[in-house]
């Protein structure tokens, strides 16, 4: 089976049909996708695929990672591997993501392909055959210190715009007032990789003509926009480029990770990500069928729909439309946008990289089951503006609306049929003669056709939050119906009528449920297994399904026999949500660090108690207290160093030492250690400003080219020497608080006797394992907020 449960034959266009093809935003591969980023592209996209499916449209939904780029390489430098080694891995994880959220994709691929090169290049050599495409000398920073020209992601600066001017801008566009820039605009630019300043140079690029374009791309959105209902977001983002004036883009940059250019003077360079990716929709259309053109350059019988969040809305309205045109070719382009706003996390923004919020890997680990999760997304849709998730309000809207109003209706109805004939209808649907002369079963009848006509035309324009609500509004509507008839009363004075409510209500969770499955698919398919009915929803104007919601007591047939009834939703309580609260608190890093403190201090406390007992045994044998031992005389063990977070106040260059920096490091307890460490070669001065340090506190002040260190800098360095970095505490430690080893406890030496070696005893046990995870033996340098680390380098030995 393809992904999302579809047949392994991939559908094409049907003439006469309605063929709709769906694509989202291609999430990019370098992290775990966030809340935001679900509701954002792939959820509202499958929510609509779904739709489409259940309306009997011939749809397909078409989605992937997008993998080439510098945020690649950027991770990639990270994380110690190749490019192709992180999209692998990345790729596998929203993957998983996904499957999770039964996200139905009839192909969900990626860029890093042969089918994608192909594709990509073809475009390329339409567009210079045409002469949409110009050569330009451009400046580009390039880093002395590096080596190489920086990528747009390779720089942050301050935003240009006075209006802006905000600190973290990106060279490729500024996350807070959206503007898209160029590196060279940056105000006081960095390059990201060692924080140094980095010069302007020329270099040769390939540029499409947007301005040539102008009339071809304006002709096209004045018509589409109107047509295909674009999104007000959309509208007003697209007008905007357009009034601001279009300006050549540069296609081409100078990376190693993409598409290569097929051009003899350009063979070094890849395509720019954002005229590579999406191209991607078609590349990956590509590996779904052969016959993808029949999908993408058959605008008469295909209608394309887009999902994306509000920052992609120029790359899919302004930049692939003027691909496409540019080509000449009859390419399907797209007639309808679906753009979101953000979603924002309980007070603050979710950040990918600065893992802030709940992530896609995060909600399994929650037992709050998928349905939930999208129903709450869904509810919360940004389509207008921004909104926000809290813990509070899914808490509301779980126990509110799932749990007493959708889960109650359709668990009252099932269960009061599966009773024994005594009491209800042995787990079989009455028939109902009579029910079009039952005044309140006509009037609900009424309410439920008006509630269906409205859920189509809503979720026809890709209103998706009111085709929800609309369709919640029918679970309302059955609830105040058994209210009203007092069905309980009416089995025993006038089972006739009881009948007649009970067989609609049945109808009624049927169509409900129906509804419900482009939003909460997997609720559906409880519904319809405690129905004892094979789990195929329809909804077809052709099949007078429609029609049908209009008398709903006729939905199912009398004298069939349901499932066992089940709750379908439980109750989320204030205790967990406080829990979920302070889980979820922080970034993704602060709550690793709080769970290996946690575990830190379990083992401790088994350990504490353990040599507790022990020494309890011995002071019984020796008939009284052990006597403290002289530090000569202690075993050498971790215990004896005084090993303590401090923090780099200022470091310079040693003035008569080429290879020494000076160090002043806060120590705690208002003291300051002056500090010589051998590390020029290894650690720019930049670098070694204000950063968290680990500290050996106890060793013999030593004299190094007259100036004495108090104390040493504990780092790890490579296998082969070439590599040294720092071991760092978490950013949340304390200051002067002391690094501890769970097991070995006790006061450390005021002073290390130098004779005895003890460091160097101890030292060639200190390394960093495969987590990076800094260590005596298995044993983790511990803080109070969780454990040391090393950037990159693993199973490195540390002194």
């Amino acid at each position: 089976m393809e992904d999302g449960g579809k047949s392994d034959v991939p559908k094409l266009p049907i003439p006469g049909k309605r063929n709709i093809l769906i694509t989202s935003a291609l999430p990019y591969v370098n992290n775990v996708p966030h809340l935001g980023n679900i509701i954002g592209c792939v959820l509202s996209a499958d929510v609509y695929a779904r739709y489409c499916r259940l309306r009997g449209y011939n749809a397909i939904y078409i989605c992937g990672t997008d993998e080439y780029g510098t945020a690649t390489e950027t991770k990639a430098l990270e994380e110690n591997c190749t490019p192709k080694e992180i999209c692998d891995k990345y790729h596998a994880i929203h993957k998983e993501v996904y499957d999770w959220f039964d996200i139905s994709f009839d192909k969900f691929g990626r860029t890093s392909t042969p089918e994608q090169t192909e594709v990509c290049q073809a475009i390329f050599k339409k567009l210079w055959e045409n002469k949409w495409l110009s050569e330009n000398t451009m400046q580009q920073l390039y880093c002395d210190t590096c080596k190489k020209f920086l990528a747009d992601r390779l720089v942050e600066g301050s935003c240009p715009f006075d209006a802006c001017n905000y600190g973290s801008a990106r060279g490729d566009q500024c996350e807070n007032c959206g503007k898209l820039l160029n590196p060279t605009e940056l105000k006081d630019p960095k390059c990201k990789v060692c924080q140094n300043t980095p010069r302007i140079r020329d270099t040769d690029h390939l540029f499409i003509e947007l301005p040539l374009l102008k009339d071809k791309l304006e002709e096209y959105i004045k018509e589409t926009s109107v047509a295909g209902s674009w999104s007000q977001n959309a509208i007003q983002t697209t007008n905007a480029w357009l009034r601001d004036g279009l300006r050549q883009r540069c296609i081409t940059r100078d990376l190693k990770w993409g598409v290569p250019v097929p051009h003899e003077k350009y063979k070094e360079k890849v395509f720019y990500v954002w005229f590579d990716a999406p191209i991607g929709y078609v590349s990956i259309t590509s590996c779904y069928t052969s016959e993808w053109e029949k999908w993408w350059k058959n605008p008469e019988n295909v209608e394309l729909y887009q999902f994306m969040g509000k920052d992609n809305v120029p790359f899919h309205t302004v930049m692939f439309p003027s691909t496409q045109l540019g080509t000449g070719e009859n390419w399907t382009l797209m007639k309808t946008i679906s753009v979101t706003e953000y979603l924002n996390y309980e007070d603050g923004k979710f950040s990918k990289s600065k893992g802030v919020g709940v992530f896609g890997n995060d909600v399994k680990d929650t037992n709050i089951p998928v349905e939930v999760w999208r129903y709450y997304l869904l509810t919360n849709r940004p389509e207008v503006s921004d909104t926000s998730f809290s813990w509070k309000d899914l808490q509301a809207k779980l126990n509110g609306e799932l749990l007493s109003n959708l889960g109650n209706f359709v668990n009252r109805v099932l269960s009061f049929i599966a009773k024994p004939e005594s009491s209800g209808y042995g787990s079989v649907i009455p028939d109902a003669p009579g029910a079009e002369s039952h005044p309140l079963t006509i009037s609900l009848a009424e309410k439920v056709e008006k509630l269906v006509a409205e859920y189509v035309e809503a979720m026809e324009k890709v209103k998706l939050k009111q085709g929800l609500k609309t369709a919640m509004l029918i679970s309302n509507e059955g609830n105040f119906y058994l209210q009203a008839n007092q069905f309980w009363k009416l089995y025993k004075d006038d089972k006739p009528s009881c009948a007649i409510v009970i067989r609609t209500a049945a109808g009624l969770v049927h169509l409900i449920a129906q509804l419900l499955e482009p939003f909460i698919p997997s609720f559906s398919c409880e519904v319809f297994k405690q129905l004892n009915l094979p789990p195929h929803f329809s909804l077809s104007d052709e099949r007078g399904e429609v029609l049908l919601a209009s008398r709903p007591w006729e939905i199912l047939p009398p004298s069939h026999m349901i499932g066992t009834p089940q709750p379908l939703f439980k109750e989320l309580v204030d205790e967990e949500v406080q829990q979920y609260r302070e889980k979820f608190a922080g970034s993704q890093a602060d709550r690793r660090a709080r769970d290996e403190a946690a575990n830190l201090r379990d083992q401790l406390n088994k350990t504490k108690l353990s040599d507790a007992k022990k020494q309890k045994a011995s002071s019984s044998k020796s008939g009284g207290k052990p006597k403290p031992q002289p530090a000569a005389d202690r075993e050498v063990t971790m215990a004896r160093l005084d090993i303590r977070v401090g923090k780099i106040l200022k470091a310079e260059r040693h003035p008569r030492a080429d290879a020494l920096y000076v160090e002043e490091i806060d120590v705690g307890g208002g003291e300051i250690r002056t500090v010589v460490s051998g590390l020029v070669n290894y650690i720019p001065l930049e670098e070694m400003q204000n950063r968290m340090v680990c500290v050996l506190c106890n060793l013999k002040p030593a004299k190094m080219r007259d100036i004495v260190s108090q104390a040493m800098v504990l780092a790890a360095s490579s296998s082969d020497g070439s590599k040294v970095e720092l071991v760092e505490p978490p950013e949340s430690a304390i200051i002067g608080e002391r690094v501890t080893f769970p097991g070995f406890e006790g006061e450390p030496d005021d002073l290390l006797n130098p004779k005895k070696k003890i460091f160097e005893t101890l030292a060639v046990d200190l390394h960093t394992n495969e987590n990076l995870v800094a260590c005596y033996k298995d044993v983790p340098f511990t803080t109070s907020a969780g454990v040391c680390k090393v950037s990159s380098i693993s199973n490195g030995p540390v002194r």
